[in-house]
């Protein structure tokens, strides 16, 4: 019988397992020796605090008097320096004692992380800042994955740092799935879903009923010597080659909830009664004759925002006007608590799990047209050239004029709209075609500001009507998208500006500057692909560095594979109640206040907008919401991991599916990807199948360790960026594995 045996003490080995070209890989350390001990990186990120560190530094460490501190510093605002002070005492970077002495902590040999990835024989454990760090599977010390444990003997090695499980502080909760596989040689097995990446065996009495192929809800077990290479069957989700059925499981996996409480239904039947009355009306500016309007794809349902715009002596006025969800969400009310841990809206290819019950989320909160809604609205006055010359928040009450639809109105800025369509957006035509002008300026402003335009790859799934994935479509954006795009960038600007000039707590959504180190890789990778990068290797590139590489690329046959790249370098967008800037979009203060429907942090922001529009004071609303805005901000981005990650394994799962009806079929693809053992391949489509090596004929290939592969008999090469004809050879939805064969082996 095959050995399927999990990470075991004392054995060895490469381990070498297929990672996607998106998959998060272990960072080498540039210019470390071989064998230092590891140090994790300081977790400051404000420029506050790096000063405070430095000058500690200076003063050798040992202990500062707080406002010595703040001199040596150059830290001038005396509330500036004590936030970061205290957010570097919460970072355990520095120890405050009574007296107000300041002291740094010195690095630990100890630290603290959490198992993320189990391969047969090691393991990779992830810090709370820094790279994953390699545990060799005898130094396991029984932890398994998502186990939180503390690691010591943290080492620099060539290819990373590595350390030992010294105890498991708390072990892991996460729900695992996987699919049964049975056959003579090997018995029944567990393939599990995710970051394990060896089989389980199936102890007898622990099929639970299960057949060949299921999708299933299991539980790991340990064998007798303690190591982790059997598992249980839980529950049977059903057979794991209809994609809809692995999407039940990834659900599941990823704790994504479902269903509502009962106490949370009862107050969305109760609040979905509630109608305008005459007394909201008189509390509201009241927007009611405004030739206001929607625009959203055919079939949502959701409509969290309406715009107008008008043009004015000195430019434009706009409006942006929201669902007021916190009208009808108050704090600490069941519906809220469930909102607050959903955080967000996710959605697959045939279902969405909304973050509010549909009551709310497709009905009393949803700006239907022709309907009185109460509303929170972004009111901005723009000049010619698309400068913010003012805003300001108001509760509000719409009668959206227009239930506008992206391709309706994409055929009449075409000018290929019937008289039908045309007359159903007569009331709004001057107000919509204004708005255009105006997004066009905030385009060519955004460009101007280095603001990056990266293509999309996202992809729309057709699906027949048992639920089985037919097709395949590119998500295209056009100009109505374009349209609604831009001025929601600008009212969530504006809303960052209202909280950075009331100096109140609040939710921003930062995306913050690439790691230089990063930035060194992807000027190595795009040199070796002939791609011009100058402008990045000035030690600090900014946003419109990036840009000009975009544009220089845009059209030809590496665009996708540098969009790509670019995105992988950059640091994941996230949500902070510190305003740290946006890098991709180029701004300085950027914010989430559009989709309260759909997000938490902006249902959040409403929150605490509403209290400054109320007339609150700033001491009054920061003893309010300074602590709210610090969780909501780590709990959103949670939340939002937890939704993409979902999200995306299922689609690999739909895309399976699809591909699986296409065996066989002859396409032309991109070289995505490179590994040591083949390569990636990307179709038009945005699926993407592995060509293993041994599937080219009589080729004896070199890699070149990053993007090329080199037949040393016939000179061939595989590079990334290259055209490569292909067959569709197998697709496995349960997995969402694609393989492709070479049209030319």
């Amino acid at each position: 019988m095959k050995n399927n045996k999990g990470p075991q003490r004392g054995r060895r080995g490469s381990g070498e397992h297929r990672r996607s070209p998106g998959a998060r890989q272990p960072q080498r350390v540039f210019g470390a020796p071989d064998t230092d001990a590891y140090t994790l990186p300081s977790a400051a990120s404000t420029p506050e605090e790096l000063l405070i560190l430095g000058a500690l530094k200076r003063c050798g460490g040992d202990g500062v008097p707080s406002k010595s501190l703040q001199r040596e510093a150059g830290i001038r605002d005396k509330d500036s320096f004590y936030e970061a002070l205290k957010s570097l005492e919460s970072l355990k970077e520095v120890t405050i004692d009574k007296d107000h002495w300041v002291k740094l902590v010195p690095p630990s040999k100890e630290i603290e992380a959490r198992i993320v990835s189990l391969s047969a024989r090691f393991g990779f454990a992830r810090p709370g800042i820094g790279e994953d760090i390699f545990v060799a599977g005898r130094d396991l010390n029984g932890a398994f994955l998502g186990d939180k444990v503390i690691l010591s003997d943290l080492q620099k090695r060539d290819r990373g740092p590595s350390g030992k499980v010294k105890r498991i502080v708390e072990h892991a909760k996460d729900k695992l799935t996987g699919t049964v596989h049975i056959d003579s040689e090997r018995g029944p097995v567990i393939t599990p879903d995710g970051p394990i990446r060896y089989d389980l065996e199936i102890p007898s009495g622990k099929l639970g009923g299960a057949r060949d192929g299921d999708k299933v809800l299991m539980e790991a077990m340990q064998d007798y010597r303690g190591d982790w290479t059997q598992a249980g069957v839980k529950y049977i989700f059903g057979s794991g080659d209809r994609a809809r059925v692995c999407a039940d499981a990834i659900i599941e996996r990823c704790g994504i909830p479902t269903k509502f409480p009962p106490e949370v239904m009862a107050q969305a039947e109760e609040i979905s009664r509630m109608t305008v009355t005459p007394g909201d009306i008189e509390k509201r500016l009241d927007l009611r004759d405004e030739p206001i309007f929607t625009i959203d794809s055919a079939d949502a349902k959701d409509l969290d925002d309406a715009v107008s715009a008008h043009k004015t002596v000195d430019g434009y006025t706009l409006g942006v006007h929201i669902a007021d969800v916190s009208h009808y969400v108050k704090a600490g009310t069941p519906i809220d608590n469930e909102a607050f841990l959903r955080g967000t809206s996710v959605y697959f290819a045939d279902r969405v799990i909304p973050m509010l019950p549909e009551a709310l989320s497709n009905g009393v909160c949803s700006l239907n047209a022709g309907t009185e809604k109460l509303t929170f609205s972004a009111l901005m006055d723009f000049d010619s050239e698309g400068n913010m010359t003012g805003y300001r928040f108001e509760k509000t009450v719409i009668n959206s004029k227009v239930r506008g639809v992206y391709s309706e109105v994409n055929e009449i800025f075409e000018g290929s709209a019937s008289p039908e369509i045309l007359e159903k957006y007569s009331p709004v035509m001057d107000s919509l075609m204004t708005a255009k002008e105006l997004a066009d300026i905030l385009r060519t402003r955004g460009k101007s500001r280095g603001q990056m335009d990266l293509a999309s790859d996202e992809t729309k799934f057709v699906l027949n009507e048992d639920g089985v994935c037919i097709d395949l479509l590119p998500r295209t954006q056009g100009i109505s998208e374009e349209l609604i795009e831009q001025l929601m960038v600008a009212a969530n600007c504006a809303a960052a500006k209202a909280s950075l000039d009331a100096e109140i707590p609040f939710l921003y959504r930062v995306h913050e500057r690439p790691n230089p180190d990063r930035v060194y890789e992807l000027c190595d990778l795009f040199d070796r692909l002939g791609v011009k990068c100058t402008e990045l290797k000035n030690g600090s590139p900014g946003a419109k560095d990036f840009a000009d590489v975009l544009d220089r690329v845009r059209g030809t046959g590496l665009e996708s594979l540098v969009n790509q790249r670019i995105l992988r370098t950059m640091d994941k967008a996230r949500y902070d109640h510190r305003e740290l800037g946006h890098f991709g979009l180029a701004l300085g203060e950027y914010s989430h206040f559009t989709s309260p429907i759909r997000r938490y942090p902006d249902t959040s922001i409403h929150r605490i907008l509403s209290s400054l529009v109320r007339g609150e004071d700033k001491g009054s609303i920061g003893r309010k919401y300074r602590t709210f805005a610090e969780e909501s901000a780590i709990e959103s981005s949670k939340n939002e991991v937890r939704a993409v990650t979902g999200e995306r394994d299922a689609e690999d799962c739909y895309m399976a599916e699809y591909m699986r009806a296409h065996l066989g079929e002859h396409h032309m693809g991109v070289i995505n990807g490179v590994t040591p053992k083949g390569i990636f391949v990307k179709l038009s489509n945005n699926a993407e199948g592995f060509i293993s090596l041994s599937d080219f004929e009589n080729c004896d290939f070199e890699f070149d360790g990053e993007i090329c592969h080199k037949c040393r008999r016939s000179g061939k090469t595989l590079m990334m960026g290259q055209e490569i004809g292909i067959i569709i050879a197998g697709a496995d939805v349960a997995s969402g594995r694609i393989d492709f064969m070479p049209e030319e082996a």
